[in-house]
């Protein structure tokens, strides 16, 4: 019998204007109610989580730093560009959002990444930037029969649809639920939304209209 998955992606405060030194994404607190809502849908409720150490290679100083490039020669090849300092384990930022279950009693799985400071993988499924390191949900979601896979969290433009593309290359069915995520750049989200439905990903406005779907 075929199973259905809810998978928040990163839907934690440092995403959020609740850590504005960090990396806040207009709104993204408002997400709880449909991320659970989504959840009812489902089967089966896997997470992911940024965790990362307090001084990484890709740590930006300054505004002028980031989003810059990282040389790969220093840095290695799984950092790509400067981010500000953000989900540090055992801060504020690296919490869960208020609303959401608990990370591990909560959740059948949940993902923690970018553990180490030179790697800042932003999909879900794999700990590198290259897609081979798995971070074994992929392995778990065939493991309970899953073919159906519900996704939304934050960022839109970054972490959510490179977790949305990684399910899709192991030929999971995706939905993204539009109303549970919030992204950074409209231009840059909108870019995400057409590759993803290029891929096959159903696009729902709500988990009202994913219940229909379903």
């Amino acid at each position: 019998m075929s199973q259905i998955a809810s998978f928040d992606v990163d839907p934690q405060k440092t995403f959020t204007p609740l850590c504005p030194d960090e990396l806040p994404v207009t709104d993204g607190d408002a997400i709880v109610d449909e991320l659970n809502a989504q959840a009812r849908l489902a089967d089966l409720r896997v997470g992911s989580r940024d965790a990362h150490p307090a001084n990484p290679v890709w740590l930006a100083k300054h505004q002028d730093e980031l989003l810059t490039p990282v040389d790969s020669a220093i840095a290695g090849p799984n950092v790509d560009v400067r981010w500000y300092r953000h989900a540090v384990v055992g801060t504020r930022g690296f919490e869960l959002l208020d609303g959401l279950p608990h990370p591990v009693e909560g959740y059948d799985y949940m993902v923690s990444k970018g553990l180490d400071p030179d790697c800042h993988p932003y999909g879900a499924c794999f700990h590198d930037l290259n897609d081979r390191v798995s971070t074994g949900v992929i392995e778990f979601l065939r493991g309970r029969g899953v073919d159906r896979v519900i996704v939304g969290g934050l960022a839109l433009d970054y972490c959510v649809v490179t977790t949305v593309m990684q399910l899709r290359d192991a030929d999971f069915q995706v939905y993204l639920n539009l109303a549970g995520c919030r992204g950074i750049d409209p231009q840059q989200c909108e870019q995400a939304l057409a590759r993803m439905r290029g891929a096959g990903v159903v696009v729902a406005a709500d988990a009202a209209e994913l219940a229909a779907l379903l």
